[in-house]
């Protein structure tokens, strides 16, 4: 069993992550935590495979983390699970050694192949005590095939409807809305525009806060957080 610690500090994530992790064959969960300080004695205290490491969190982030594990001479490999999708954020996760990078929001088919993969390297290897220069290739050929980065929406999105919530966002500019004024502003349902914003909030477009009245349900407020126009362009044209 390749023994799992998911890093996460978003609930909603960790639950998927956790969810996901359960189907796949030959992992098990050490432990899922919502910051490096929790991490760090589990991996130092249990035998530890493979983390699924979020980078941007509260207090030290995930690329401390990287680091003290390389500087501890772990064998623990790790795929990086973030919404960051700039280049920069990407090198640096594959020279620290990421064995793949999962960029949020994807669906279940990515991370079962990225989990895959990697038990069937690790299968590989543990087969092997030497390796070809043609058996090499191909494995890592193989793997290069595999780690695709995709700008795909999540199922029940469509390109159309986010592209108008994008332009009344850019609208507005820095004033904070709810999801039922955005809504209204669209010609949507409240529901159907929860699950775009709750989008655009996973890949740090906007930012959301719940705020609590006196009586009745909490109201989420949102607002512009990162103009990346690049990025919005990618999912808008696939």
């Amino acid at each position: 069993m390749i023994r799992t610690v998911i890093v996460e500090d978003d609930p909603m994530v960790a639950k998927i992550n956790t969810s996901y992790l359960g189907k796949m064959n030959g992992f098990q969960l050490v432990a899922a935590v919502s910051t490096v300080d929790e991490a760090l004695p589990i991996i130092e205290k249990d035998q530890v495979d493979l983390i699924l490491l979020d980078i941007y969190m509260p207090g030290e982030d995930g690329w401390s983390l990287l680091s003290k594990i390389r500087w501890l001479g772990q064998g623990i490999d790790v795929i990086i699970i973030s919404a960051a999708c700039d280049k920069e954020s990407i090198q640096k996760g594959l020279r620290f050694g990421a064995v793949d990078y999962l960029i949020k929001p994807f669906e279940f088919e990515r991370f079962q192949t990225a989990l895959n993969s990697y038990k069937e390297e690790q299968s590989f290897f543990d087969e092997q005590e030497k390796l070809s220069q043609e058996e090499l290739d191909h494995l890592l050929l193989h793997k290069d095939q595999q780690s695709v980065i995709s700008f795909e929406l999540p199922k029940g999105l469509t390109r159309n409807t986010l592209r108008l919530i994008w332009e009344k966002i850019l609208e507005n500019g820095a004033e904070v809305f709810s999801t039922d004024e955005m809504a209204k502003q669209v010609g949507i349902s409240r529901v159907s525009m929860r699950k775009y914003l709750f989008f655009l909030a996973d890949i740090t477009i906007i930012d959301t806060e719940v705020v609590y009245g006196a009586v009745g349900r909490p109201i989420f407020k949102h607002r512009i957080a990162n103009l990346d126009h690049q990025l919005m362009n990618k999912y808008l044209n696939g």
